[in-house]
């Protein structure tokens, strides 16, 4: 596994990780619960929720790693198809960023408990089809069966956006519990900067 990460391109890696923080930074359904919950609950309950939807953010990266992971060894072309089909989803996640509303928290969708936030935290992404199918779009783009299996350089990936995900909504979490509605307010402008980004990192894909 540590030859895997040491034989990805310091830029690849660079270019994944400027992606994934644009993704975690974007008002999402797990974003939206952990401030919601720290509006309610306070700072300790927004990080809790947070922690926990990167916590369920585990199972995605897993079934991402494995199952794609033997599709391409039974099938090493799908992985072009792969590739073309998630550029195509990107430019649509970039569409969608740019006409999406002012983003509204409902603090009654969270929950007060740590413990409970962390746990609907977990299931909120364990079972929202939108992070699988992200990660199946975009993790591909970054991986070269050259370099090592397919399914470590999805495990490697994932844990980088797992790793900043979490660590992003725990922040949002627990600054909202701090901060109150003030921050809901600001996060209107992150939809149009992931659109262009997003849209950007599309084309980047293509072109290369």
């Amino acid at each position: 596994m540590i030859d895997t990460l040491l034989a990805f391109s310091p830029t690849v890696l660079l270019t994944f990780l400027v992606g994934a923080l644009v993704l975690n930074l974007t008002p999402g359904q797990d974003v939206l619960f952990s401030i919601a919950s720290g509006l309610q609950g306070g700072p300790r309950a927004g990080a809790a929720a947070g922690l926990g939807t990167g916590a369920g953010g585990i199972v995605h990266a897993l079934t991402t790693a494995f199952g794609l992971g033997a599709l391409v060894a039974a099938h090493p072309g799908i992985l072009d198809v792969i590739r073309w089909a998630g550029a195509a989803y990107l430019v649509y996640i970039a569409v969608k960023s740019w006409r999406a509303p002012p983003v509204r928290v409902d603090a009654g969708a969270g929950l007060r408990s740590p413990a409970s936030a962390f746990r609907r935290g977990f299931l909120t992404n364990v079972m929202n089809p939108k992070v699988m199918l992200f990660m199946l779009a975009y993790l591909p783009q970054f991986t070269d069966p050259a370099i090592g299996p397919i399914w470590q350089q999805i495990l490697i990936l994932g844990a980088i956006v797992l790793c900043t995900g979490g660590i992003i909504t725990m922040t949002y979490g627990a600054t909202a519990g701090w901060l109150g509605v003030r921050l809901a307010a600001r996060m209107g402008l992150l939809n149009r900067v992931a659109a262009v980004l997003f849209g950007g990192l599309a084309a980047k894909l293509v072109l290369d």
